[in-house]
């Protein structure tokens, strides 16, 4: 697997003082994932709670269960069963719009995207917040959304 991510990566706020993993906020989001024997679910307020593998999540779904899942670098209607995805917002260092792109892989500084047609990829460096891809995002960096 590598090196895992360090869980301050992984997490925006740090509540309370205690060593207990429910005791954060600002968790990274899950733009869509497909449960096995499921549909796709998107926009429900799913999130990460720790690493299991270099692409592998356990990811708390919002009926209160747990699974894990594989990320994989591609728009929602494209996942399979067993797979999940993370949108990214990076700023174009050239027109400085905000673009969305799909995480393939996280670091702890850094992430691979693919973007939905799979033909532009690159590493930026990311930051967790609520409004991805706002002005105060760097040129050249993205931001990923959190719950």
């Amino acid at each position: 697997m590598g090196r895992p991510i360090r869980k301050d990566r992984m997490f925006n706020d740090r509540l309370g003082n205690n060593d207990d993993s429910t005791a954060y906020s600002g968790r990274i989001e899950v733009s869509a994932y497909f449960p096995s024997g499921g549909s796709l679910q998107q926009n429900d307020d799913a999130y990460i709670m720790r690493q299991r593998g270099s692409k592998q999540f356990l990811i708390h779904q919002p009926d209160s269960t747990e699974a894990v899942y594989t990320l994989v670098p591609k728009p929602p209607a494209e996942l399979v069963a067993g797979e999940m995805c993370v949108k990214i917002t990076i700023r174009n260092t050239d027109s400085g719009v905000p673009e969305d792109a799909w995480v393939e892989k996280f670091y702890n500084r850094t992430v691979h995207f693919a973007d939905a047609q799979g033909t532009v990829t690159g590493h930026v460096p990311y930051t967790l917040g609520t409004e991805a891809g706002e002005d105060s995002t760097a040129a050249g960096a993205g931001s990923i959304n959190v719950i």
